[in-house]
Parts: structure tokens; sequence; C-alpha cells
């Protein structure tokens, strides 16, 4: 039993050693420089088909196990052995911790000292592009196959739609910013995958699924940017402006938050 879950942690493992990093070509864009210090060494906005390996076969894995009999055994084995080290007990803060990543995609940059490739305007379209991807994806998915979870709850398992965001949000942050900030983001996804199984809510393969349609989004999300921007016609130089307006419902007794941004 020991030996899938390893094999588990060693997956995970070589999906965040073997992540590429694309060193700079002649004409890629250069990083935004927000101060002295040393920061990213490339942009990668380009399309690179080489990104494609790694997620392309970690959803390959994480499908093949859908209706496989010896990944389905392996799925058990990884299954029985989360549920002996849990005890029964659940770790719920996965449910948040999954936007972590993101969040510091978009709020490392703002910090003194840092430096980035993208502006906070862009890096807020590079997110919502990827987590549309990334929805467009996991969802329909999710209802076409119907895999049934591991506590028997649901009929939704297949991929794993927390992970796939925690990893989107890590292949974020290593785009961007350093390598050590790429590790940490990383490390904090491989631990949401962890959860996932240890809480019972998904067989093994819906977690490498996961993964890998959280990276493929994020890449998608990267190379549309220039797209965006010419259809959009907005340049460099612009910035993003967000104004937000509460307002209490009385009838409801709700709170409504509006908000306007501008590009």
């Amino acid at each position: 039993m020991r030996y899938y879950f390893n094999a588990f942690v060693a997956v995970i493992l070589m999906a965040v050693l073997s992540t590429p990093t694309i060193a700079a070509r002649e004409g890629d864009a250069a990083p935004v420089q927000n101060a002295d210090s040393a920061g990213v060494e490339s942009c990668e906005d380009k399309f690179d088909a080489r990104q494609l390996i790694l997620p392309g076969a970690l959803i390959a894995v994480g499908a093949f196990g859908v209706s496989n009999g010896w990944m389905k055994r392996i799925n058990r084995s990884v299954n029985k052995e989360m549920l002996h080290i849990s005890g029964g007990h659940h770790f719920r803060a996965d449910n948040f911790i999954q936007y972590l990543p993101a969040a510091t995609y978009l709020a490392l940059g703002e910090f003194k000292g840092i430096n980035t490739c993208h502006n906070l305007r862009d890096r807020a379209i590079i997110t919502a592009t990827s987590f549309a991807v990334m929805c467009a994806i996991v969802q329909p998915v999710k209802h076409l196959v119907g895999e049934r979870r591991p506590d028997e709850r649901e009929y939704d398992s297949f991929p794993s739609g927390h992970t796939a965001t925690v990893f989107m949000g890590a292949e974020l942050v290593r785009s961007e910013y350093s390598l050590g900030a790429g590790i940490a983001a990383y490390g904090v996804a491989c631990g949401v995958g962890f959860f996932r199984l240890y809480n019972n809510r998904h067989w093994l393969n819906d977690v490498i699924a996961g993964a890998g349609i959280g990276i493929l989004s994020a890449r998608i999300g990267i190379w549309m940017l220039p797209v965006w921007k010419r259809l959009f016609h907005f340049g460099d130089d612009s910035r993003l402006q967000l104004a937000l307006a509460p307002t209490y419902d009385v009838a409801n007794r709700g709170l409504l938050l509006g908000g306007v941004v501008v590009f």
C-alpha cells in the first residue's frame, strides 16, 4: 500500500521539478522592472509547444485511470492508505488554500523590490482567462465522466477542481517570479492535492489530471494576453483601475458589492 502512496508523491515531485522555465529569446517581452533587486529572467508570453508536454502527460495519466482496472486498483490502494493516515479526520482548509497561489500571483508584484513580467492589469487579465479556461474544462468533464467520489457523496470526482485551481495559480507564480517563489507555490499546490486524497474527496487519478488541467489553463491564460491586447487595443502603458461600491439590500438583508474595472 505504501508503495503506491510513495509513487503518488514521486509523480507530484517530478511534476514540480520538471516544470520548464523557457530562457528568454530575442524579441520576447522584457520584464517590468519594479525595483533594483534580481528578479525573473524571461517572460513566457509566446506559445511554446514544449510547455504542453507536462500538463498533457498528467491529463493523459489521470484520464487513463478513469476506466483502467490496473489504475483503479492503485486508486483504491492509495485511498485505503489515506484513510489509515487520516483516521477519519478531515482538513478543510484546502477549500481556501487552493486560491492562495493565484492571489499571490496578483499581489506579489505590487511589493517594492519584486520584478515582474506583467503589470497588475495584465496579471488580472491572465488570471481571469486562466480561471475561465479551467472552469470550461473541469465542470463539463465532471458531468460527462460522472466518476463517483471515494466518500460516495457525488458523481463528479474526475477531475479535481481544487487541484486544478491551485496548480493553475502555482504555474502562474512560477512563470512570473523567481525560482524560490515558484517552488513555494508548487509546494502549496502539492499540499492541496495531498489533502484532497487525505479528505477522501478524490482518487489519485483525479488529482493528477487536475494538476495537468491547472498548469495547462495557466499557460493558455498567459498565451492569450497578446491576443487580448490586439483585440481590445490596450498597450503596456495603461493601468488597471478598480472602483468598488458596497450597498445593503434591506429587503433581502444582504450586503452587495458593485464594482467597475477600467483598463
